[in-house]
């Protein structure tokens, strides 16, 4: 299938989602036993090979002009962060200013996708960024716990379309997930979905707290089935955050989702990548399993605070020949 095929399909309304649901698990009614059933008879995951192809992964090289590449599209693929609870508008003002200009001496740097907020400062983003084209994402569901009532995750959502996001990142209850209540973690996603209306939704799964490596599968097809946009490896709030063996996992599941019902999903790996040399991982990583229809920022983002820095370095060095120091390349 096409890339462009593939977008024209890729938003799935939130009131199609259950019927949808019921479709692929070729039931009546989309019971919890159902979803337990179907997830459970997903493929399990050799953890020992899943982590030994990511380390394998991990160890390619990029070259010169590939690598002027790879950092130019993963600059591009930045939703640039600040989940602080000291987070301020001046903050907010700052770093979308850095979104806009990333680099001062080169107008040719790419844009961040979108600067990623909690969401009461999500008018201020929206404000500062202008006809930019940057996106403004808006951390939602009583992030990043994910422990409140459908009700409070509804509005909190509201509130952040209301201001203007473009982009909702919401957590799963993994309380619910981990005890097996599969239908309240569909349900709350499909009304999330609803709630957000033209803005997109990503799904965060909170890989670090799931467990094992079956438990990411099931929640990723579990979200997708639900009618996730993206699928957002972590909060960045608990250790470990993002690492390519659950990425990889995920963008498996991503890949296999579209090889059976066409439709193309996102995926976000967020927390602790800091250093090119990381997010050039996740790019090879990235090419080899989903393919290069997920190079781009429609389908693909790194959630992060400082990595932006580290590929501006880069950049410059590979540009000039001279290692700038960080104190050149600032975010806040």
């Amino acid at each position: 299938m096409s890339a462009s095929s593939a977008t024209s399909r890729a938003l799935v309304s939130a009131s199609a989602a259950p019927s949808r649901a019921r479709e692929l698990l070729g039931v009546s009614a989309l019971t919890n036993k159902a979803l337990t059933s179907w997830l459970h008879g997903l493929p399990g995951i050799d953890a020992v090979g899943c982590e030994g192809r990511a380390a394998a992964l991990s160890t390619r090289s990029i070259k010169t002009d590939a690598k002027a590449w790879a950092i130019d599209t993963a600059i591009s693929m930045i939703d640039l962060t600040t989940l602080e609870g000291a987070d301020t508008p001046g903050k907010v003002r700052a770093l979308c200013a850095k979104a806009v200009t990333p680099d001062p001496v080169d107008p040719t740097t790419p844009r961040p996708a979108a600067i990623c907020v909690y969401n009461d400062l999500v008018g201020i983003a929206r404000e500062a960024l202008g006809d930019s084209g940057i996106h403004v994402a808006a951390v939602a569901t009583a992030f990043p716990s994910g422990r409140a009532s459908l009700e409070v995750k509804l509005a909190d959502t509201q509130d952040a379309v209301d201001l203007g996001a473009d982009e909702i990142d919401m957590v799963i209850d993994r309380g619910a997930f981990l005890a097996g209540d599969y239908r309240t973690v569909f349900d709350q996603i499909v009304a999330v979905k609803e709630a957000c209306g033209e803005a997109h939704l990503k799904v965060i799964l909170e890989t670090g707290e799931l467990a094992t490596y079956d438990n990411v599968r099931r929640a990723s097809w579990l979200a997708m089935l639900a009618g996730a946009d993206f699928i957002k490896t972590s909060t960045g709030k608990i250790s470990p955050a993002a690492t390519l063996p659950v990425t990889l996992v995920m963008l498996e599941a991503v890949r296999d989702w579209r090889d059976l019902t066409g439709v193309q999903i996102g995926v976000k790996p967020a927390g602790g990548i800091k250093t090119t040399k990381d997010a050039l991982k996740y790019l090879v990583t990235l090419n080899e399993i989903a393919g290069e229809d997920w190079l781009t920022p429609q389908w693909f983002r790194f959630g992060a605070s400082s990595l932006l820095g580290d590929l501006l370095q880069q950049r410059r060095k590979l540009a000039t020949g001279v290692y700038t120091g960080s104190r050149d390349v600032t975010i806040d």
